[in-house]
This record gives C-alpha cells, sequence and structure tokens, in this order.
C-alpha cells in the first residue's frame, strides 16, 4: 500500500476498534451487572444485551446510502455521537427499560458501512485487498482483547464505568476521523466495497449467500446467548468472581487462537474450506451440547469453553472471506453489507431468545438451544458449495452460472 493508503486504512481501523473494544468489554459482565437493575428479568436482561444488534442491523444500509449524499466522514460522526449518547445513557442507567434505551441508541450508531466504503474511497483496487483485511484483524484482536480484558476493568471502574469509557472512546474516534482520517474524495458508488440497492435482490437469492448469512446470523446468536450464562456458570463452578474472570478466559482464548491459525491455514492452503468450516460448526454444537450437560464440572466447563472458542475464531475468520469469495462479481459490497446485518441480527436474536429461554427453562436450556442453532447450521454448511471460479481465476459474474467446488 501507498503511504497515504496506509494511514487511511490504519486510522480507520482504529476508528472500528475504539468504537468495538468497549461493545466487546460488555460481553462477559453485562449478565451479572445488569441483574441489579431494577425490573431486571433473565428475558430482559438478554433483551438489553441483544438489543443494540437489532439498531445495528436495520441501520446499516441506510447509514451507507446516506453517507453517499451527505459524506462519509459526516455520517461517521454521526453515527459515533448517536453511539456516544447511548453509552452515556446506559452509564446513567437505573432500570432495566434505560438500559435497553441506552443499548438501543448504541447501536443506531451503525457505522460499519460507511468506514468500509470510506476504506474503499480512499485505497486503489489493487490496495483495497490488504486494507479491508487490516481492519477486518483489528475488529478480531479487538475482541480478543475486550474479552479478556472486560472482567478486569469492570473490577476496576465497574459496568457502569465501562460505558462512559465508550463514551470517551466515542469522542476519540471522532477526533481521529475529524484529524487523521486522509480527506475523503467525494463519495461514489463502488459495487466491490459498498451496499448496491439494485443487487440486493440477487444477493438474497443466491443460495450459498443465504448459506453464509444464516452461518454469521447463528454464530453471533449463539455467541450473545452464551454469555447471558456462562458468567454465572464460572463463578458457581470454578467460584471465580466476575471482576477475576479473566484468568480463565485468558488461556481459553489463546488456546482457541493456536487451534484456529493451522485450521485456517489447511482451509485456504490445501482448499479444504468446507471440511474445516464443517468440523468447526460440528465443534460448536458439541461445546454447547459440553456445557448443558456438564457445566456443572470444571474440567467439562473448561473444555467446553475451549472448544466453543475455537469454533468460533475459526468461523470468525473463515466466513467474510467465504462471502467475498462467493458473491458474484460486482456485488461485493452488497453481499457484505446483508451479511454484515445478518451477523447484528444473530446478536438481537440470540439475546432475546436466549434471556426468554433462560427465564423459562434455565442455564441449560440456553445452551441445548444454541445446540439446536448450530445442528441446524450444520445441516445447512453439509450442502453448501465452494467459491465458483472463473477461467481466468477470477469470480463469475452475477448473470453466470456456478458450477460446483467441492
Amino acid at each position: 500500500m501507498e503511504k497515504h493508503e496506509l494511514r487511511a486504512a490504519v486510522s480507520l481501523a482504529a476508528v472500528f476498534s475504539v468504537r468495538m473494544l468497549g461493545l466487546f468489554m460488555i460481553y462477559p459482565v453485562f449478565a451479572a451487572f445488569a441483574r441489579h437493575l431494577a425490573g431486571a428479568t433473565p428475558y430482559k436482561i438478554g433483551v438489553a444485551l441483544g438489543i443494540y444488534g437489532l439498531s445495528q442491523g436495520v441501520l446499516q444500509i441506510p447509514f451507507g446510502a446516506l453517507s453517499d449524499r451527505i459524506g462519509r466522514k459526516t455520517m461517521i460522526v454521526i453515527g459515533l455521537v448517536v453511539f456516544g449518547i447511548g453509552s452515556a445513557v446506559a452509564a446513567r442507567a437505573s432500570t432495566i427499560e434505560g438500559m435497553i434505551v441506552g443499548r438501543l441508541l448504541q447501536g443506531a450508531g451503525a457505522i460499519g458501512s460507511v468506514v468500509l466504503a470510506l476504506v474503499a474511497d480512499l485505497t486503489a483496487e489493487k490496495s483495497r485487498t490488504k486494507a479491508m483485511a487490516l481492519v477486518g484483524m483489528t475488529i478480531g484482536f479487538s475482541f480478543l482483547v475486550a474479552i479478556v480484558c472486560g472482567p478486569a476493568v469492570a473490577g476496576w471502574i465497574g459496568v457502569g464505568g465501562i460505558f462512559w469509557l465508550m463514551t470517551v472512546l466515542a469522542l476519540a474516534g471522532i477526533a481521529i476521523t475529524l484529524l487523521i482520517v486522509p480527506a475523503a474524495p467525494r463519495p461514489h458508488i463502488q459495487p466491490e466495497a459498498e451496499t448496491v440497492p439494485a443487487l440486493i435482490g440477487a444477493s438474497l437469492r443466491n443460495p450459498e449467500l443465504l448459506r453464509l448469512n444464516f452461518g454469521i446470523f447463528a454464530l453471533h446468536a449463539m455467541l450473545t446467548a452464551s454469555f447471558l450464562v456462562v458468567p454465572a456458570l464460572l463463578r458457581g463452578t470454578l467460584a471465580v468472581s466476575s471482576s477475576d474472570q479473566w484468568w480463565v478466559y485468558l488461556p481459553v482464548l489463546l488456546v482457541s487462537v493456536i487451534v484456529m491459525v493451522p485450521a485456517i491455514i489447511m482451509a485456504e492452503r490445501y482448499r479444504r474450506m468446507k471440511s474445516v468450516l464443517v468440523a468447526a460448526v460440528a465443534a460448536l454444537a458439541v461445546s454447547q451440547l459440553m456445557l448443558a450437560v456438564g457445566g456443572q464440572d470444571a474440567y467439562v466447563l473448561i473444555a467446553g469453553l475451549v472448544v466453543f472458542f475455537s469454533g468460533f475464531n475459526i468461523m470468525e475468520a473463515s466466513l467474510p472471506s467465504l462471502v467475498t469469495k462467493t458473491a458474484p462479481a460486482g456485488s461485493t459490497g452488497t453481499a457484505t453489507g446483508i451479511y454484515s446485518s445478518s451477523q447484528f441480527l444473530g446478536i438481537f436474536a440470540g439475546g432475546v431468545i436466549g434471556g426468554w429461554v433462560h427465564q423459562a427453562a434455565g442455564t441449560a436450556a440456553v445452551f441445548l438451544f444454541a445446540a439446536a442453532v448450530a445442528i441446524v447450521w450444520l445441516l445447512i454448511a453439509a450442502t453448501m458449495r465452494g467459491p465458483a471460479l472463473g477461467h481466468d481465476g477470477g469470480r463469475v459474474p452475477i448473470t453466470a452460472r456456478r458450477s460446483p467446488d467441492r
């Protein structure tokens, strides 16, 4: 990448990471904190955890479309302002209803599609894949750091303090956008990087993309539902307080990354993507069954978490790549926009359904619900095809027939 392109990619990755860091920190500590809010029930806690995914999923495409008209930076700043306001509302909430409103506002700052569109505006086509990969790696790294640091930070400044930290991080993101991100050219539609309304219907009718969209929906529904009950399970089974649970998450995530790396190498280098993907989904299902049946045993609990996060990290790294490889030429931006919305709607579904199941049937039932989602996903994944390639080694155009790539 050229120097100005690297500056653009790094600064926009920083905007993404400062926003996502606080959101991910909430996952391992939110359920324990929210149960003390006035009016809290397991169902409402699930709604509060997941509802930001609803506003995120619904508003991703409108934010991108508005940025075409009034400018990328303008929409990023507006989104971060809304996110910061939502964080402040959540920080001051004393009732579960107030927390739900705050989380809904956090999600309404749906800048993801705009940031990626601006990355595309500021990079040449030959550098775009590397720039997008840098942003993606930053998000993944933010997730790993936040899950480990969340309990420790909550022990230091409280969960309310994490929400105030998100407000500060939103201000930092605005400063980065205005002062460091290079000046953007006039927005123009680039089908390979943006959601094009005219192509949405075709992407929604593509069976291979639908499989991948369901996959990311299921993955984040399982993650959100699981985090409604895993922290309490760690307290009960391992006698680890909420603020000390990072001692559990750190080795679990390190082992999962060690498992992920050779799996991704095998999938990409040896063209075993389908086999690795199906195995990872099977691992997710097994992990949830382990936690449902043996979560009261310390060894089963730790093993179940290692298996879960190994499968999760493999899928989180593989699915975006598969979407870009599977999308017909000229519709990558549209396909990834729908994929992103599916991810956030999965967060919402996992929180709402997981909270309802927890309230109605208890902890084990939440893991059984997640296992059922994984099993359905496994049946769908087993029928997938690899990305089709044209004669020149590139993706086939949207009008071309796909041939199986097994």
